[in-house]
């Protein structure tokens, strides 16, 4: 069977072509502004700077939000049900997601966290985001609903179910897994039932200071594991590694006679 056999069986014959597109714009959109804000980091000289009109940074989200008004409302329109315009749109709108989702934490914290730790989240979205689009393509659906119980009192248990299951675990401080798990309801199984962040808002609740429990969640999250080395490193090579915010530099000086001048924040 050739490639063309299959495209047309599994890709135009079901519909999902401007799923497709919308899935190839995210992923496309992302790497780019991510090599792009890197370039823009290492002040490249031969790469644009950041747009800053008057003074004002006007960050990528702002773009995405308006792309993703333009596509939504020429899907909503009649003009979305022809080819190309359903292609056409559905990438804009991926373009779109993409440079929202790059700047979720910014979003979510209100303020410029980009190259924090606290900006990792913004890759956790993106990476959450791909996964549901691929998910999407090859025929899963959120919540682990299919066309046969995706209706009636069975879809509403299957998603409060998992849907308990995914909030669990995001409470746990596994963003990460909470997230994949709205679409693949396994992880968020095993994300409610292991133990918590120790700064997680259900360890604050549930895991009384001294506990054992306490005591297992600090001690894991201390020791790490080749899994999150890995995620690190890897975290690192697509999105550059985060500088120390001026709250974590000042907890760990000394004292502030042994305070050394600041500069600029290394990348």
């Amino acid at each position: 069977m050739s490639f063309a056999d299959w495209y047309q069986r599994e890709i135009l014959d079901t519909g999902k072509q401007p799923l497709l597109c919308a899935f190839l714009g995210l992923l496309v959109a992302f790497l780019f502004i991510r090599v792009s804000v890197r370039l823009i980091r290492a002040d490249v000289r031969w790469w644009p700077k950041n747009v800053e009109p008057g003074g004002m940074h006007i960050h990528h989200v702002v773009f995405g939000v308006v792309f993703m008004i333009v596509a939504g409302l020429g899907l909503s329109a009649p003009v979305g049900d022809d080819r190309p315009w359903a292609e056409i749109l559905a990438t804009l709108f991926g373009v779109g997601t993409a440079l929202v989702l790059d700047e979720f934490a910014l979003i979510l914290h209100l303020q410029d966290v980009y190259w924090q730790e606290q900006g990792r989240l913004s890759v956790d979205a993106v990476v959450l985001g791909v996964a549901a689009c691929g998910l999407l393509l090859v025929g899963l659906t959120p919540f682990g609903l299919g066309e046969e119980g995706g209706s009636g009192w069975s879809g509403v248990f299957v998603i409060l179910a998992n849907g308990s299951l995914a909030v669990v675990t995001l409470v746990k401080g596994k963003v990460f897994t909470g997230l994949v798990g709205i679409m693949v309801p396994v992880f968020a199984l095993i994300g409610a039932v292991r133990l918590a962040h120790p700064a997680s808002p259900w360890a604050r609740r549930f895991y009384r200071p001294g506990s054992h429990k306490a005591h297992r969640a600090q001690v894991r999250e201390r020791r790490g594991g080749w899994r999150r080395t890995l995620r690190v490193r890897v975290y690192n090579a697509i999105a550059g590694r985060p500088t120390r915010s001026a709250t974590a530099s000042a907890a760990k000086s000394p004292s502030p006679s042994t305070e050394q001048p600041t500069g600029p924040a290394p990348d």
